[in-house]
C-alpha cells in the first residue's frame, strides 16, 4: 500500500480521481443549485479536480502555484481576491498549507469551502483552537473506501493506507455533522478520467 508522506518542501502534487471529486458533488453539496454557482480551485494542479467541478457548476476559475499546463500560475495565500468574490471554493490543498488554505478560502467563498485531506486533519490542539474552534464546519464527510492518490500520475490498480474525508464549511447551515460518503468509485468513475489531455497517463 501507498502512504502520502511529502517533504516540506514539497509541491504536494497529489492528482485527485475524478470519482472523489464527483462525490462530493453527489453525496454532500445541493448539486442541482450548482449550475448558477462560480467555483474556485485554487491548488489545480494538471486540472483533473477543475474539469470535474465543471460539470455541474456555472463557472470554475483555476489557478496553481506551479505551471502545470492547467489555469492561471498564481499563489493562492498571496495573490489579492475580494472578499465573497466566488461562491464556493473546492480544493485539494497542500497538506501542509491547508489551514491557510482554508482560513483563505472561509473569506473569499460567499457560500461554501470544501477541502479534501487526510481524515487525521481534524486531529491537532493547535488546529483545533485556530480553526476548527472559531469556525466549526458544516460536513465531515469521510469516504468510507480508501481515495488512492499517488505522486504526479494516477494507477488505477494501486492501494493506499491513507483515509481522506471532505471537509466543508457552508455559511448560514449548523453543524459540524458527521456522514459518509458510501462506497462509489464504481458507480463514478468514467472511461477518460484518467487519459485526460490534463493528465499524467
Amino acid at each position: 500500500m501507498a502512504q502520502r508522506v511529502e517533504p516540506a518542501s514539497s509541491l504536494d502534487d497529489f492528482p485527485t480521481p475524478p470519482w472523489a471529486t464527483r462525490a462530493l458533488v453527489e453525496y454532500v453539496l445541493d448539486k442541482p443549485a450548482l449550475a448558477s454557482m462560480s467555483c474556485l480551485e485554487p491548488a489545480c494542479g494538471r486540472g483533473h479536480m477543475a474539469v470535474t467541478l465543471a460539470e455541474c457548476f456555472g463557472s470554475v476559475t483555476s489557478s496553481d502555484v506551479f505551471d502545470y499546463g492547467f489555469g492561471e500560475v498564481a499563489d493562492f495565500l498571496t495573490t489579492e481576491y475580494e472578499d465573497d468574490s466566488f461562491d464556493w471554493a473546492i480544493t485539494n490543498p497542500p497538506y501542509i498549507l491547508a489551514e491557510a488554505f482554508i482560513q483563505r478560502a472561509l473569506k473569499i467563498a460567499r457560500r461554501g469551502v470544501a477541502m479534501l485531506t487526510r481524515t487525521v486533519f481534524i486531529e491537532s490542539a493547535g488546529r483545533y483552537e485556530r480553526l476548527f474552534k472559531p469556525n466549526p464546519p458544516t460536513v465531515l464527510a469521510q469516504f468510507a473506501e480508501r481515495v488512492t492518490m499517488l505522486k504526479g500520475r494516477f494507477d488505477r490498480k494501486k492501494s493506499t493506507a491513507t483515509a481522506y474525508a471532505w471537509i466543508v464549511w457552508q455559511r448560514g447551515r449548523p453543524g459540524p455533522r458527521l456522514t459518509w460518503i458510501p462506497p462509489c468509485r464504481r458507480l463514478l468513475e468514467r472511461d477518460g478520467d484518467y487519459d485526460q489531455r490534463t493528465g499524467t497517463q
